[in-house]
């Protein structure tokens, strides 16, 4: 990373905490890492080391009802802790997101594939149904997925997990 460009995610001692009935419990303890865009970071550690609760703190994704958060996460421009949850609800699946080790346990499975995508086009771009539905076809097109057109109405159960995780 050359000194004129910005980091495209600095992430400075954040610590996540679960309000618990026997008080607060530490997810995360602080972890401190700079990324320039393009490149990969890779996480690992022994299970139950607070691998996912870091990534999914960087993203805010616990229930802010019993979640506490301390430290930056600073992404183009702003710290992604300190965002009112409106703010970071735009920016989170628009400008950031994650892709979960378990795809299938992700996916609702009452929606069909084809829904759950389009929701996050809806959400975040001003497009129609219909839009959103030729775009999802897209989607699935550039990842390989086979027959998208059929697998565009399918649920999550009936994918196999290759096809899930893209």
């Amino acid at each position: 990373m050359d000194s004129q460009t910005p980091p495209a995610l600095t992430v400075m001692d954040p610590k996540t905490h679960f309000r618990t009935e026997r008080g607060p419990v530490t997810a995360v303890d602080g972890v401190s890492f700079t990324l320039a865009k393009g490149e990969i970071l890779g996480v690992v550690g022994e299970s139950g080391c607070g691998k996912s609760a870091t990534a999914q703190s960087i993203l805010r994704l616990f229930d802010e009802s019993y979640t506490t958060h301390e430290g930056q996460v600073w992404f183009e421009g702003q710290d992604l802790l300190s965002l009112p949850a409106d703010e970071m609800h735009n920016v989170r699946g628009n400008h950031i997101s994650m892709i979960f080790q378990d795809p299938l346990s992700s996916l609702n499975p009452v929606y069909t594939i084809g829904n759950q995508i389009a929701e996050a086009i809806l959400i975040h771009k001003n497009v129609s149904r219909r839009e959103a539905h030729a775009r999802v076809l897209e989607l699935l097109t550039l990842t390989g997925i086979p027959a998208p057109e059929k697998r565009i109405g399918e649920y999550p159960h009936e994918l196999s997990g290759g096809c899930a995780s893209g």
